[in-house]
């Protein structure tokens, strides 16, 4: 069974290396956002309050999320291990998270933090933002999702890294090499 989650800065490459590693260790990603759009396209109960949220420009709330990735997590198709990409975000979330877990007869195996250094993911960033024509995107406004990404998760990190399940990958390189990176670093 491989439990996981994926954590690393914006840019770093968690999204593509996350589909990859599902694809690899035949387990379900299951991503925050994912979970939103699903619930609001389906208009569930949860879906219905997050959609209020983010219809006013708001964050959705812990508590909505923490239900929402409470009822994903029952599901049957995580019995044989998942990988989780997008919370939890805060402590918090890492307390709900490990309370999910728990009642479940669950944990989390391994942490895996991609690596990057800004400036690398600012020029990845830029670039991206280039090709999909998002003016919004600017140097500033990446540099400050880092710093916010910086302040947010090197605590979550810190919790993991207590428990001794954190394992460092460097994020940046050739897709398919950081995926290797990425296997064997999970093989040992």
């Amino acid at each position: 069974m491989t439990r996981l989650l994926i954590i690393g800065p914006p840019g770093a490459g968690k999204g593509t290396q996350a589909a990859r590693i599902c694809e690899r260790l035949n387990v379900p990603a299951i991503s925050t956002g994912d979970i939103f759009r699903a619930n609001i396209k389906e208009q569930t109960e949860l879906g219905k309050e997050a959609q209020r949220y983010t219809d006013a420009g708001n964050l959705v709330p812990d508590s909505v999320t923490n239900s929402m990735v409470r009822d994903r997590l029952a599901q049957d198709d995580v019995n044989n291990g998942f990988l989780l990409d997008g919370y939890p975000r805060t402590v918090a979330q890492v307390e709900e998270l490990d309370s999910i877990l728990e009642a479940n007869g669950t944990h989390l195996d391994v942490v895996l933090l991609l690596t990057a250094d800004n400036d690398e993911l600012v020029k990845r960033l830029l670039g991206r933002a280039q090709d999909q024509g998002r003016t919004d995107d600017t140097e500033d406004v990446i540099r400050h999702r880092l710093d916010v990404y910086d302040q947010q998760t090197a605590p979550v990190v810190g919790v993991y890294e207590k428990r001794g399940i954190v394992t460092e990958v460097d994020g940046l390189g050739d897709i398919d090499q950081v995926t290797e990176r990425i296997m064997a670093a999970l093989a040992s």
